[in-house]
């Protein structure tokens, strides 16, 4: 069996009520329990929030809430990881088995069903893997990056590649805070997902957008319009 855990907590400060205000039509939490349900990987989509907004919002979409985070796992503190635990754990309580967890973040909205379908099928590839998830590319050499003083004088970061050609650097890439599917053994025992033995999943930086901010969000509402227009669905 597969589990997606969506971790939706209620106490967003940058952003207030982040995984429920609309985003192009919808609660932004409905974008990603569609695109796990909509993947037909999972015999359970289930919302892990503290906020019961949240837990009715995800019902009405389609997903489960079978239980109410705690609070100690409920603060600005709290990695990801240790709250996926918990939904094992309380999941396994209940009598649940579950070769195969997902984590997908709630503020996802340019996720599609498709990748999450294809990292599940490069985690079953190998069983060396404890962890698929997805990446994108940094669109500039990281190399080449500068910082700035308290003066604003700039500082090279790396004085060694500097002045070699982008084409000769190696790329780059990041965590796209899309999806994170784990062997339910790697995530009971708390290995890490950035450790060598991962792989990751490669988007296209069309469809990756962090949103942690108000000038993130209306950034990601240009973008999934301008990708509704392509898609001739807007």
């Amino acid at each position: 069996m597969n589990l997606a855990v969506i971790p939706a907590r209620g106490g967003s400060k940058r952003i207030p009520k982040k995984n429920i205000k609309e985003f192009c039509g919808k609660p932004m939490i409905a974008w990603s329990i569609e695109a796990a349900l909509s993947s037909y990987c999972f015999d359970r989509v289930v919302v892990s929030t503290d906020d019961n907004d949240i837990a009715d919002i995800a019902v009405a979409y389609g997903a489960e809430v079978p239980f109410i985070r705690p609070p100690e796992l409920s603060d600005d503190h709290t990695g990801t990881s240790p709250v996926v635990r918990h939904a094992i754990h309380t999941l396994e309580e209940q009598g649940e088995r579950f070769s195969h967890v997902c984590c997908i973040y709630a503020t996802a909205p340019f996720l599609i069903p498709a990748s999450i379908l294809e990292g599940f099928n490069i985690l079953k590839q190998d069983e060396r893997v404890p962890y698929v998830f997805s990446v994108c590319s940094f669109p500039y050499p990281i190399q080449r990056a500068v910082r700035l003083s308290k003066d604003n004088y700039v500082e090279k970061f790396e004085e060694r590649d500097f002045n070699v050609r982008s084409q000769d650097l190696v790329d780059a890439f990041h965590d796209a805070g899309q999806f994170y599917w784990g062997k339910t053994g790697a995530w009971k025992e708390g290995i890490s997902v950035f450790r060598g033995d991962a792989r990751g999943y490669v988007l296209p930086r069309f469809r990756v957008q962090d949103i942690d901010t108000l000038e993130d969000w209306e950034r990601a509402e240009f973008m999934m319009k301008a990708i509704q227009l392509a898609a001739g669905t807007e």
